[in-house]
């Protein structure tokens, strides 16, 4: 009997000591506990700009808010957004996104926002100056790549700065896209 009691003692007491390695572990940020990994960032899509890729070459990207009213929101929830034919514009020193199409969300009644309207997006000034002078470029424009939610539930919207494609440029496109296609289709085969 003694035995048997040493040796449930001596367990018990290796993951009491396991418990109290985790927690040093934990407070200390060490590689050792399971909490401390980084959490994985869950992003809620509603809309995205498909044909830009096909369009655009797509220079560069920064991630934006969006100066929203709560009937949008709630549409924007629903997934009622359409980016096709928007684009963004600078005025006063401000960007706007304008063309979106962002339906009238149902339950709102007599407080329901324009479907068409232009919202504000938000950046730091630092990233307005680069981006908003580099759209001033002869051939280079501002468009919305992508509108989501943040894992905090916040609206954001990628912007994205773009040159327009020729179109010995899609052709390009098309040809790279069906070989891509055929590799993927042979390496699943064999």
């Amino acid at each position: 009997m003694s035995k048997s009691k040493t040796k449930s003692h001596k367990t018990s007491l290796t993951a009491a000591g396991r418990k109290e390695a985790d927690t040093k572990a934990k407070k200390k940020g060490g590689k050792g506990s399971k909490s401390a990994k980084t959490p994985v960032s869950s992003t809620t899509p509603v809309a995205e700009n498909r044909k830009a890729k096909f369009r655009y070459e797509i220079l560069d990207s920064i991630e934006c808010g969006m100066m929203l009213t709560g009937s949008e929101v709630k549409s924007m929830r629903e997934g009622k957004l359409s980016l096709d034919e928007a684009h963004i514009r600078i005025t006063n020193g401000e960007l706007w996104l304008v063309g979106a199409d962002l339906a009238q969300y149902s339950n709102a009644g007599l407080w329901n926002h324009d479907p068409r309207r232009a919202r504000k997006l938000l950046v730091h000034q630092k990233e307005f100056n680069k981006f908003a002078g580099r759209a001033f470029e002869r051939g280079l424009t501002l468009i919305p790549l992508r509108v989501y939610f943040n894992d905090r539930g916040i609206a954001k919207c990628v912007m994205g700065l773009v040159k327009g494609k020729k179109l010995h440029d899609k052709r390009e496109t098309i040809k790279k896209r069906d070989t891509d296609r055929g590799l993927q289709r042979a390496m699943r085969r064999g």
